[in-house]
């Protein structure tokens, strides 16, 4: 790493933003590099979509000057992925793999034949779909990093996460990379309103242990204590009170938020498996047999969470990019939130400014007993200097297990399918999907006409057709 450090605090440090002109994850980085005292230095935003990396760089500034800045950041914007990266001591990667009228398809085009996807970003049709057009932009990326930034720390947020990441750990062994994903905090969140209703207390995620394990959007917990004590029976108790009726703070209304929902999934699944499912039911649902939970809008509506429709995602993106230019023109002032997001503080860990054990996604090296060496796997991770070293976590439970297992062998066979341009090979992991509950001749031709869909995007397409 190329910083200053002087124990107290590290400086010139360089990130690499790849997808810096994101609207979402990039502005929560800024806001919390900015309230960040012991780190500064300068972020090189890269995006294939350069106005939008170029705005952020004005709003990147504009966090910077506030009066009530404790870190001192220069944004840039970077022509090429090599100038971004040379140099990098972190790397960021937070992009849309193609733009929505893909996502639309992946998520949509399924509907056709009675598949419903509540997300359709990493499991399903769509996140198969999804990895086949990704994997080769990480091939870059990957390679990229081995060339100009070799030792630097990689920080990927970009879904299907697993495929991600396992995507750039074939391309390049030797990358310290990980995985961040914040649907385990909201279930330790979960964990802390069951206690707090018990006892009226006002107990924090960041109070409580759990041992955590799984893929990522399919994570589970296992154990779960506040000190010395086990908080396993509070959270039965409370699943069974609102197994029924479901759970939501007053101020949190399901029907009208895309990424609220009542925890019945949840409780469900802890019904079934005495193991606490540790993601938002949207994506939990996604990766159980189709009739469990997404048999159609009905069953989901049951359920009470509820489907991302590509509309919703526009709209947002049309708000966000009227915010941008409101942002820029100065309508519209920078407010300064902690994003709950936990990026620079395991880059503070990393350069040795402090410590943490949080939930990442890596390699299996042993950290999950059931689930192969060299699979990406989720679980809790020990940061320190130059360090991140999974904790052991055991074993999958049983009955979990079979659910975890099919879906991260498929995903492993997805993402050799992307690098070997061997789409055969990808439908069998379609056909092999807990949601594709029709036929062999339907899966094949929906198979077809979502690559058709999404074909500029797919390297070995026409080697496919010509098969």
């Amino acid at each position: 790493m190329n910083y200053i450090e002087n124990h107290t605090k590290a400086e010139n440090l360089k990130i690499a933003y790849i997808g810096g002109g994101s609207r979402g994850w990039a502005r929560k980085l800024m806001s919390d590099l900015a309230l960040e005292p012991a780190m500064s230095g300068s972020v090189y935003l890269y995006d294939i979509d350069r106005e939008a990396a170029a705005a952020n760089v004005i709003i990147g500034n504009m966090y910077s000057a506030k009066e009530e800045a404790v870190g001192n950041w220069k944004y840039f914007a970077a022509d090429t992925l090599k100038e971004a990266l040379s140099g990098a001591d972190f790397v960021v990667i937070s992009i849309l793999p193609a733009t929505l009228q893909e996502m639309g398809s992946d998520i949509h085009t399924p509907e056709k034949y009675g598949i419903y996807q509540s997300v359709g970003d990493t499991s399903g049709p769509g996140g198969i779909v999804r990895a086949l057009r990704t994997v080769p932009m990480y091939k870059v990326f990957a390679e990229g990093i081995r060339d100009y930034c070799p030792n630097a720390w990689v920080i990927n947020y970009t879904n299907p996460m697993t495929m991600c990441m396992s995507a750039l750990y074939k391309y390049f062994p030797k990358i310290k990379a990980f995985g961040c994903c914040h649907e385990v905090f909201r279930t330790q969140n979960l964990i802390c309103d069951a206690y707090n209703e018990k006892y009226g207390t006002n107990l924090e995620r960041h109070d409580i242990h759990t041992k955590v394990l799984g893929i990522n959007h399919f994570t589970w917990i296992t154990e779960a204590r506040y000190g010395n004590e086990d908080l396993w029976d509070i959270y039965a108790d409370f699943a069974d009170k609102y197994y029924e009726k479901g759970y939501g703070k007053p101020d949190t209304n399901w029907m009208n938020s895309n990424f609220a929902c009542r925890h019945r999934v949840k409780f469900d699944l802890f019904k079934r498996y005495n193991c606490i499912a540790a993601a938002g039911d949207r994506h939990l649902a996604e990766f159980c047999p189709g009739k469990w939970y997404l048999e159609n809008p009905d069953v989901v509506h049951k359920w009470e969470f509820g489907l991302t429709p590509i509309s919703w995602r526009t709209r947002v993106l049309g708000d966000w990019k009227r915010d941008t230019v409101d942002f820029v023109e100065g309508r519209k002032p920078l407010e300064f939130n902690q994003s709950g997001e936990e990026g620079v503080l395991q880059m503070k860990a990393l350069l040795g400014l402090s410590s943490m054990i949080t939930n990442v996604n890596l390699p299996n090296v042993g950290q999950i007993s059931n689930l192969p060496l060299g699979y990406i796997v989720e679980t809790n991770a020990c940061f320190g200097h130059d360090s991140v070293t999974p904790v052991t976590a055991g074993a999958m439970p049983r009955g979990v297990d079979n659910l975890v297992q099919r879906v991260a062998y498929n995903q492993e066979l997805t993402v050799d399918a992307a690098i070997s341009g061997n789409y055969e090979d990808a439908f069998k992991a379609f056909v092999n999907d807990p949601l594709v509950t029709i036929s062999h001749v339907d899966a094949r031709k929906l198979f077809n006409e979502m690559l058709e869909n999404t074909k500029e995007y797919l390297p070995a397409y026409n080697d496919y057709l010509n098969k």
